[in-house]
């Protein structure tokens, strides 16, 4: 058995919500690169889901109960499977490869995954 953890006190010290907030920063830099006329929606609207993630990570781990963190973890589930449809059209309409952000997402859907089954599973 590996080396026990002391509970984070901040949403900062959950290694999910860092690998979101990269996933946020690194999106940002790839977005960048679309053209003008995508400022107001294609740009706009995934950068608001890959926010989101991060955003509803930090929000669940103040929440009183288990339920309610998990139902916030699960949210920020869907709004990955919302960024990956907008990195495949990204990629369709040629405005750069995503496979970068794509094994980004893929580790932090792992990653949450994991702590949601955690924050779900019986105290012992």
């Amino acid at each position: 058995m590996g080396p026990s953890r002391a509970p984070a006190r901040t949403f900062q010290e959950l290694v999910v919500w860092q690998k979101a907030h990269q996933f946020v920063l690194a999106v940002y830099g790839y977005s960048s690169g679309f053209p003008k006329a995508e400022n107001y929606g294609l740009v706009s609207q995934l950068r608001r889901a890959a926010v989101s993630i991060a955003a509803n990570i930090a929000e669940g781990f103040k929440r009183a109960g288990r339920a309610d963190e998990a139902r916030m973890l699960n949210i920020a589930e869907g709004l990955l499977q919302e960024c990956r449809y907008y990195l495949i059209l990204a990629c369709d309409l040629n405005y750069g490869a995503g496979e970068d952000l794509l094994v980004q997402l893929d580790e932090v859907g792992r990653i949450l995954a994991a702590y949601t089954r955690a924050i779900l599973s019986p105290v012992s």
